[in-house]
């Protein structure tokens, strides 16, 4: 009898010690540090924006969130270049999208244009930082099942470039920005196209790696020369038609159309995989430790 238990007792504790190490190794992380140290560099840029803000550097601040822009892009690029996308890149881009064009726009906004506005002021920008992180959680949702040629309201990077290149156009023109309506409404417009349903292009189906009509370079070295002539100008100018075209065409559903096949089809297969799940789930005790681990490791 004594051996039995014996017996018994060493294997409950075999069991306890092989479910600590496998809860050990699951909770122990591997990431890809390259596109993660780009997403740092995003972070980064709009932490300084949010310090050269405070010390009414308004100017750089401004190019601080064009250079987070800048990051932004590359770690997408290089995560894709490199196949190493993962679910923790993305949230953790996610949150630092949410400092650099989110947080550290709404105070240069405030600091610079809309104090005198009170608490409208500060109530403004804090709208634009709330209805940028309500943008980047709808994406994080939808990001399976929207169209790819089309971004579900205004990109939050292109709201937080409007807003830096606001800044640099009027140091360039000499305006008064202090107590200005103007930059309070677009504030204010801003903040609803992030989280409206207005359709903006995203230019990703123009593929210019293959042939294309001459005028296609005729149009480019026209917008270089435009652009070239009063970039901070001309580069706010653009950003701005982009936003106020897309919320004109978005309230005259101008180009609405219905959804495509292959995202009602991708909603389908959602489903299917949801109800899959769902059956899954009523057998997970006899699924081993070690292989749902390994199914749930990002891809």
């Amino acid at each position: 009898m004594g051996n039995g238990a014996n017996m018994v007792g060493e294997k409950k504790i075999e069991t306890v010690h092989s479910r600590t190490k496998k809860i050990r190794q699951r909770m122990s992380m591997h990431i890809y540090v390259l596109p993660n140290l780009l997403t740092t560099g995003n972070m980064f840029f709009g932490f300084v924006a949010i310090v050269l803000s405070i010390q009414q550097n308004y100017t750089h601040a401004a190019y601080s969130i064009v250079a987070a822009a800048i990051f932004d892009l590359l770690d997408g690029r290089v995560a894709r270049i490199t196949h190493s996308t993962s679910q923790f890149g993305a949230e953790y881009d996610s949150l630092s999208d949410l400092v650099s064009f989110g947080v550290a726009p709404g105070i240069l906004l405030y600091l610079w244009a809309l104090q005198p506005f009170g608490r409208l002021g500060w109530l403004a920008s804090f709208l634009f930082a709330c209805c940028g992180a309500l943008r980047l959680a709808r994406f994080n949702v939808q990001a399976n099942v929207i169209e790819k040629n089309y971004f579900q309201g205004l990109p939050i990077p292109m709201a937080a470039g409007i807003v830096a290149s606001s800044v640099l156009a009027f140091t360039e023109l000499e305006v008064e920005a202090s107590h200005s309506f103007y930059l309070l409404a677009m504030t204010i417009l801003l903040s609803f196209v992030m989280v409206s349903n207005f359709r903006y292009r995203s230019f990703k189906d123009i593929d210019l790696k293959g042939r294309k009509p001459f005028w296609y370079l005729v149009i480019g070295v026209a917008l270089v020369f435009i652009i070239a002539t009063k970039p901070e100008v001309m580069l706010f100018i653009l950003f701005m038609s982009y936003a106020l075209l897309g919320a004109i065409f978005g309230i005259l559903k101008i180009g609405r159309h219905s959804a495509p096949k292959q995202v009602h089809s991708s909603i389908e297969d959602d489903l299917h995989e949801e109800v899959t799940d769902e059956h899954a789930d009523e057998h997970s005790d006899e699924i081993d430790e070690e292989t749902f681990a390994a199914v749930k490791e990002p891809k």
